[in-house]
């Protein structure tokens, strides 16, 4: 065992001396044994690597300053071989450069010729501009342009109609009527983009200019009417063609491009502080106009009666005119007749004539002494 070569070479001190002394042992001289045991195995090199081509480590020196740096930069770049963190390194071409130049280019060119394509759909309609400045328009489908920023293409819905609600979450509304009154109205506009230059060009805010002008309008025709009339509803059709009318007057004064379609008014009533007195105001005028109705339907009647009476006298007076003491006669025993028939007792003062005259009692004897056959007859003869 002594005579072999371990792989790792010498264990220590103790080893190397021990080889030398065994050796020294063959020698001729002390000479021979001073040698061997100064070297050892490994010459005094230390331990062999058993994973070095010649089993030799290399000999070991400090680091100096320029390999820190090297190193730290190799860890901050995520270098080959290394295990740290950093981003993986970016393959390059085979000619040594790197391909991120290149890929910009190819993001920077594939955005201008998606910026040069534009798709319009049938409700569409675009605005060319060259630089800000007005270029052509563009209708519905595919079309091309220079790529951005030298043209840019600005595209609205000209087809769909677009509805404003005056106002806003319901909030009150208040509008002086021609009456000097207040009333709290709430109302839509229906409206359009019919010159796209002119709405894209001509106004600030198109939006807000057109809510502007309605209310503007609208409070113009308000103010000719009363506030029965705005509560009621009476002449509400015409009023909304009067805003209409309005509204396109001044947008048209103004080169909006705006094409007003109508007005519909939603709500009109009284300001909420003031419903309440408004509602029993509303109510008492409903009670007088049922009580009027009421008495023109009497009054209806009565005329009516007094028409027949007025009648019934005229074909009397005819026949009176005929034959007037025979008329008089008759219109006396009726009125007589008429008087004394529902009268249990008539006193009487005339001379001849029995001055009292129970006249139930009579008929009551009357009925008594008829036979039954005569008053059967004289009950189906009634």
């Amino acid at each position: 065992m002594a005579g072999r070569n371990s792989p790792w070479g010498s264990g220590g001190k103790d080893d190397g001396r021990k080889s030398g002394d065994d050796e020294g042992a063959g020698a001729d001289g002390p000479a021979g044994k001073s040698d061997d045991a100064g070297k050892g195995d490994d010459g005094g090199k230390g331990p062999r690597n058993p994973w070095l081509p010649s089993g030799e480590t290399p000999p070991r020196r400090s680091a100096s300053i320029e390999d820190i740096f090297r190193n730290r930069e190799q860890r901050r770049s995520g270098g080959s071989g290394g295990s740290g963190g950093g981003f993986p390194r970016i393959p390059r071409r085979p000619d040594g450069k790197s391909w991120l130049p290149l890929g910009i280019g190819l993001a920077v060119a594939a955005a201008l010729l998606l910026s040069s394509v534009h798709v319009l759909g049938p409700k569409d309609q675009g605005i060319v501009t060259i630089f800000g400045k007005y270029s052509r328009p563009v209708d519905s489908g595919v079309s091309l342009t220079l790529p951005w920023p030298i043209e840019q293409v600005d595209v609205e819905d000209v087809r769909s109609f677009r509805v404003d609600m005056i106002p806003e979450n319901d909030t009150e509304k208040l509008m002086l009527t021609s009456d000097k009154n207040l009333v709290d109205l709430s109302y839509l506009v229906r409206w359009n983009i019919k010159n796209l230059k002119n709405y894209k060009f001509r106004l600030v805010d198109p939006e807000e200019t057109v809510r502007e002008v309605a209310e503007a309008a609208m409070r113009a025709s308000i103010a000719q009417i009363s506030l029965n009339d705005a509560i009621s509803g009476a002449g509400r059709a015409q009023m909304e063609e009067d805003v209409r009318d309005r509204m396109q007057h001044v947008l048209d004064a103004y080169k909006s491009g705006v094409a007003v379609q109508g007005v519909e008014i939603k709500k009109a009533d009284p300001p909420a502080k003031t419903r309440s007195a408004f509602e029993q105001v509303t109510v008492a005028q409903q009670e007088a106009e049922r009580d009027r109705s009421e008495a023109r339907a009497w009054a209806q009647q009565l005329l009516a009666r007094a028409q027949g009476d007025a009648t019934a006298f005229n074909k009397v007076y005819e026949q009176y005119k005929l034959a007037p003491e025979v008329t008089k006669r008759r219109m006396y025993y009726e009125t007589m007749e008429r008087v004394l028939r529902d009268n249990d007792t008539v006193v009487a003062g005339a001379p001849g004539v029995t001055s009292y005259l129970p006249l139930p009692e009579m008929k009551r004897r009357k009925a008594d002494d008829a036979p039954p056959d005569a008053a059967a007859t004289g009950t189906g003869g009634q």
